[in-house]
């Protein structure tokens, strides 16, 4: 829901723009709940997941002409929710950077693999339509 009040307008560059101070503070307040929690990437803590979802719909206009935008926001959720489940690509190796960088870049790693599929899947239904 936030992503359509604050980057709607935006665009890619500027998603991008705010996109890398969040990444910095995100690693910064993960690696203090991790600290302060003893544990490796608590459940607890979505902030990582907050600050990279905006990331997963990079370029996300280019597919308008494909399918609306309630179901492109709808997959990119859901595809990023199963890549960050199941960590697959090498992702779950990620998570053993240390401090907030391993809670924060497994989670990158998964928005941007989801921006790849979602603009993937619409190669190919552009291709074969």
């Amino acid at each position: 829901m936030y992503f359509t009040v604050f980057f709607y307008p935006m665009g890619t560059l500027g998603t991008i723009l705010w996109s890398l101070p969040a990444l910095y503070f995100a690693v910064a307040f993960c690696g203090e709940a991790e600290f302060r929690m003893a544990r490796r990437d608590p459940g607890e803590v979505i902030l990582d997941e907050f600050v990279v979802m905006p990331l997963c719909f990079l370029g996300w206009r280019a597919l308008l002409p494909l399918a609306p935008a309630w179901a492109i926001f709808l997959a990119g959720f859901g595809l990023f929710r199963l890549y960050d489940i199941t960590k697959p690509f090498g992702i779950k190796k990620l998570q053993d950077w240390p401090a907030g960088w391993g809670v924060v870049v497994d989670d990158l790693a998964a928005a941007l693999a989801t921006c790849a599929t979602l603009h993937g899947i619409g190669a190919a239904w552009h291709y074969w339509r």
